[in-house]
């Protein structure tokens, strides 16, 4: 019995670590569970101050994942110039890539800085990030996109 509660536990524990993901990656971060982007949130509404999760009705295929978005509208300000509105370094965390890691980045858990959208693991990570953030936006830089190879 106490076998099996250790095991538990453990496994407990891993539900709630970061996941650092192998080499070969996406360019795009999303779920093991589908292949939507930015876990279906609007990321042109990022830019607006309001993230808002898109409708599955307004989406779009950019970079081998989908992308929903709130509007007709939003969808095709971000089919203009997806560039300007996707999460950089593919929405994966911006503090992981900056350290050389690749972990899952949070609609829940984001910053735009000079137009540019960026998104991390949780509330913590964001913190710290914020803390240093020219440091390691120049980091996260340097490693992307070569951290995916």
């Amino acid at each position: 019995m106490k076998l099996y509660v250790l095991i538990t536990a453990l496994l407990g524990l891993t539900l709630f670590t970061p996941s650092y993901a192998a080499a070969d990656e996406k360019p795009i971060y999303t779920s093991w569970r589908n292949n939507i982007a930015v876990g279906g949130y609007d990321t042109v509404s990022f830019f607006v101050g309001t993230p808002q999760l898109g409708k599955s009705e307004f989406s779009a295929q950019y970079k081998g994942a989908t992308w929903h978005f709130q509007t007709e509208a939003n969808r095709d300000l971000f089919l203009a110039n997806p560039t300007a509105f996707a999460p950089q370094y593919g929405g994966y965390c911006a503090w992981a890539i900056a350290r050389g890691k690749l972990a899952k980045g949070s609609p829940k858990h984001w910053y735009v800085e000079n137009g540019r959208l960026y998104l991390n693991f949780n509330d913590r990570i964001r913190d710290r990030w914020l803390a240093d953030k020219e440091s390691f936006i120049e980091m996260a830089d340097e490693r992307w996109p070569d951290i995916l190879e």
